[in-house]
């Protein structure tokens, strides 16, 4: 079986881990192909991938079913029914199923360019998790993409037509250095869409926060409580960008309650989620 070990930075010692990648995905079923077409031709593949389907309908059923018949990886579909927007819960029941020691969170509207998994690996390190950013396709660009499988993520930055794609310089591989450090204990920006970090570190801080019910601030509200357990961020722009179809952003009546509890989190400086991924540990 092929799967990815990398060697991460540790205080004493250098250690192997496994990383396992996190897929949300919700009903478009012709978006997760394209995303799924991207991690199969990732240079260094990830562990295994898992599929967290926050109640879709059976079209995504099977196209994950006939994409699992020669994925190069384990591809693994966790489910739950269709109750509204649940992303937390379904991501928190979808690591509880994955096996890697490293986990890498996507959406499944996010296409990968092919050293997308080796990047989030070179840039790990221990008590760190990983920003990604995105670049965002045009309605028009992304259904013909869609409808014409064109591989935008062989295409370079400035070959894009600037209607077809904004901040195309976002895309350019430039090297950081010290720079990827300089919002280091900030949780503003971080997107779950193109996230990383340990899974022990994910863990110790009771993982997705499931009273955020609806559309926001629910990724937000576990990078404080990661920040706030000694887990700091280091910046993955010009690194693992990734290229985001476009779709309607639905925003929900619960934003306004999610933005309260965030501001609860930041004000009593929580470490742990109340209802998190511990209620579905076995051990």
């Amino acid at each position: 079986m092929r799967y990815t070990r990398i060697r991460v930075s540790s205080v004493n010692h250098d250690v192997e881990v496994k990383t396992s990648l996190i897929i949300t995905t919700y009903n478009w079923p012709q978006a997760l192909s394209a995303v799924l077409d991207t991690v199969a031709k990732q240079i260094e593949l990830p562990y295994e991938v898992v599929i967290a389907d926050d109640g879709s309908k059976n079209p995504t059923k099977k196209t994950i079913e006939h994409y699992q018949k020669d994925f190069p990886v384990p591809l693994i579909h966790v489910w739950h029914p269709d109750k509204g927007y649940q992303a937390a819960r379904i991501r928190n029941k979808a690591v509880m199923q994955a096996s890697g020691d490293y986990l890498v969170f996507l959406d499944g509207d996010c296409l990968l360019r092919a050293d997308y998994i080796a990047q989030h690996q070179r840039l790990a390190k221990a008590k760190h998790f990983i920003s990604g950013n995105r670049v965002l396709l045009s309605q028009t660009y992304t259904e013909k993409v869609l409808s014409q499988r064109i591989g935008v993520t062989d295409i370079k930055p400035f070959e894009f037509r600037s209607e077809d794609v904004n901040r195309r310089w976002s895309l350019l591989p430039i090297p950081m250095g010290l720079l990827r450090r300089t919002k280091q204990t900030s949780w503003k920006g971080v997107k779950a869409c193109n996230m990383s970090m340990f899974t022990n570190d994910f863990i110790e801080a009771n993982g997705f926060e499931e009273r955020f019910e609806g559309w926001g601030y629910e990724d937000s509200d576990l990078i404080v409580r990661l920040l706030n357990n000694g887990v700091h961020r280091i910046s993955g722009r010009f690194a693992v960008t990734v290229i985001h179809l476009w779709h309607i952003t639905h925003k929900s009546q619960e934003e306004e309650g999610n933005w309260k509890r965030l501001q609860e989190t930041i004000t009593a400086q929580r470490r742990t989620a109340t209802l998190g991924v511990n209620q579905y540990q076995t051990h």
